[in-house]
């Protein structure tokens, strides 16, 4: 029987700040669980009903339906759920492959989709500025489907990174030059920017290529691409 406190505790992890205070995060969902069980992350706690045949008796706590409704962060919960300590060991900034970064991404499933998008094209390092949404949010985490456990992320003052980085550094603008001509490198930096403002005055003023998706469509009314489709067309560009 799960007791209060700890209904509690895993409730509070909604929130970044209580993330921070306890160093964990919620991980819901068989795939997503199984990845993080499999990775370097360091389990804390497992929880699971009796829907789910699979986990072995001395991995984790059975407990009823209800019990789970009372700690997941879904509408429908998943059968599973696992609370992992959040890492304290600070990655490496690389200065070789193929480097997303992002620029004040505000919304957590974008982000976890760009995690993914990262896992698919092999870029291996995803370099956020620190108003960036943070990673281990719940909706992060599911819409990342556990490529969270092999992409290396690294928050940081984005601006002094751009600077110093010996990479090529490509700014994703509306009047930029056609990614389709241009002759792209197999190692850079690729940034893109909050989903309403873009990349901020400050970074782009720093970055001297700056490229485009151009638009198709006849009408042309289309403001701009989602940021999560946007990092997809780049990503597959600079990889082809």
């Amino acid at each position: 029987m799960l007791s209060k406190n700890k209904i509690k505790i895993i409730a509070s992890l909604k929130t970044k700040k209580h993330r921070n205070k306890h160093a964990l995060f919620v991980v819901e969902g068989k795939k997503s669980v199984i990845e993080f069980l499999n990775s370097k992350f360091e389990l804390d706690s497992l929880f699971y009903t009796e829907a789910f045949l699979e986990m072995p008796n001395n991995l984790g706590q059975l407990i009823s339906a209800n019990e789970l409704k009372k700690i997941s962060f879904l509408k429908n919960p998943n059968q599973i759920l696992a609370v992992f300590k959040i890492p304290n060991t600070k990655e490496n900034l690389k200065e070789n492959g193929l480097i997303i970064a992002l620029d004040a991404i505000k919304d957590p499933g974008n982000l976890g989709t760009i995690i993914r998008l990262c896992d698919w094209f092999g870029a291996s390092q995803l370099v956020c500025s620190k108003e960036t949404v943070d990673c281990f949010n719940e909706k992060a985490i599911q819409a990342s489907m556990g490529s969270l456990t092999r992409i290396s992320i690294i928050y940081t003052d984005l601006n002094n990174y751009l600077q110093n980085t010996k990479l090529p550094v490509f700014a994703t603008t509306m009047n930029g030059k056609n990614i389709y001509s241009e002759k792209l490198p197999k190692e850079a930096i690729i940034v893109l920017g909050n989903e309403a403002n873009g990349i901020s005055e400050q970074n782009l003023t720093i970055i001297q290529n700056n490229i485009s998706i151009p638009k198709f469509g006849k009408m042309q009314q289309t403001e701009s691409l989602n940021v999560a489709t946007a990092t997809a067309i780049l990503l597959s560009e600079f990889r082809r």
